[in-house]
């Protein structure tokens, strides 16, 4: 490899890499934003699957629901939507510890995190879920 591409490869190894990378959970910051009934919020949260809601079809494309309840703080039940185009169907079975990055968005029942997925187009900050050590991004 030319010695020149050589930083331009490692930059972009990093890049790749620090999407793909699970960050410590704040449930607490989950619990703050839900009773100060705020939206549009960056989160990491974990906790244990409650229900599985499914596959259904979204505004652009299909997406995976499912429950989980956090794991400390207030013990809220949040909604989770994943886009399936991205990171394909999630094997989840009840009671499964998951960690989820995504975009708070509030509504009494809990609330609901999305965009836990990467953006191709790169205008929104990349979230995943972690389930059973595989990340799904």
């Amino acid at each position: 490899m030319d010695s020149r591409r050589a930083p331009l490869v490692a930059l972009i190894c990093a890049s790749f890499c620090a999407c793909a990378t699970s960050q410590a959970p704040d449930d607490a910051a989950v619990c703050t934003v839900y009773s100060a009934q705020r939206s549009g919020i960056e989160v990491v949260a974990q906790g244990r699957v409650t229900r599985i809601l499914g596959v259904q079809p979204g505004r652009t494309s299909p997406h995976e629901g499912f429950l989980f309840r956090l794991d400390s703080g207030c013990a809220l039940v949040v909604r989770v939507e994943v886009n399936t185009d991205f990171t394909g169907a999630i094997p989840l079975s009840i009671g499964q510890r998951v960690l989820v990055k995504g975009e708070y968005e509030y509504y009494p029942r809990g609330g609901v995190i999305h965009w836990t997925h990467r953006d191709p187009r790169g205008h929104h900050e990349n979230g995943y879920v972690d389930a059973g050590g595989t990340l799904y991004y």
